[in-house]
């Protein structure tokens, strides 16, 4: 499956930098008609490591309002976490009425690195497959727009992204030994997600592969990939799309802005 993607799709900065501004505009109208009609949605990131998770997310939500979205970046489960039923955590996370939240990692965690580095049974990654598919529909059924989506790299990509971190002295704390030890196990891991795409798949909680060579090309992907859900789930409630209101928006203050949020990020 991920060996027939097109890791060479790219965009030009500049033709990014053109499109924001619009993109940005079109997802704040979306998320306030979904606050004013309780319409909730759960957008989930996974994808390697590097592979530009953290500055998407910034780039999505800089022009969001924030009373309207919260953002989780999930890590291990604590010690306490780990006595309770393992999507616990999760359901506490899970979007009110109209609210949007985005997962920085996720649930699927489970079928990934601790299959991978057999922190669980087997038996207890493979139940996870069931387990999510319930929990994904609970929420569509719910009324929750979900979107997943997984950034693909290769893996000379993903070494040449924590050796250009670590080639940078204020930077190379990102990458750490466990990074390192995750991609040295880069085919295990690409097993593991291909398994993963192909069994939790569905028509109400989609996943999105994004190629993610080109930043500028993951970004404007993404955003046009959850506006279109939101305007799908939304229906005639969609705002409508003002036309070229998106160039209005090309002043400096939000260029800049935009520059120094992830102009460098990997």
């Amino acid at each position: 499956m991920l060996e027939n993607v097109n890791l060479k799709k790219s965009l030009s900065r500049e033709e990014y930098k053109l499109a924001l501004p619009g993109l940005q505009q079109r997802l704040y109208d979306l998320e306030k008609t979904c606050w004013d009609l309780g319409v909730p949605s759960v957008i989930v990131f996974e994808g390697w490591d590097a592979a530009g998770k953290g500055t998407t997310i910034s780039a999505l939500t800089q022009r969001l309002d924030p009373r309207g979205f919260k953002m989780y970046p999930i890590t291990a489960a604590r010690t306490y976490e780990q006595q309770r039923p393992w999507l616990w955590r999760f359901w506490l996370k899970v979007p009110n009425c109209g609210e949007m939240v985005i997962f920085d990692h996720s649930w699927y965690g489970r079928v990934l690195e601790d299959r991978v580095e057999g922190t669980v049974p087997e038996k207890a990654w493979r139940d996870a497959y069931r387990d999510i598919i319930e929990f994904e529909r609970m929420l569509a059924d719910d009324g929750a727009a979900i979107l997943k989506f997984f950034l693909h790299i290769s893996r000379k990509e993903q070494k040449d992204r924590f050796q250009a971190i670590e080639n940078d002295p204020l930077e190379a704390w990102r990458v750490t030994d466990a990074d390192w030890a995750r991609h040295r196990k880069y085919d295990e891991y690409l097993t593991a997600t291909e398994e993963m795409l192909e069994l939790t798949e569905s028509e109400f909680a989609p996943w999105t592969i994004v190629e993610a060579t080109s930043k500028w090309h993951a970004r404007k992907k993404i955003f046009e990939a959850i506006i279109n859900a939101l305007e799908k789930r939304l229906g005639a409630d969609a705002p409508p799309r003002i036309e070229g209101r998106g160039t209005e928006a090309k002043d400096d203050d939000l260029r800049q802005a935009m520059e120094s949020l992830g102009g460098g990020g990997l």
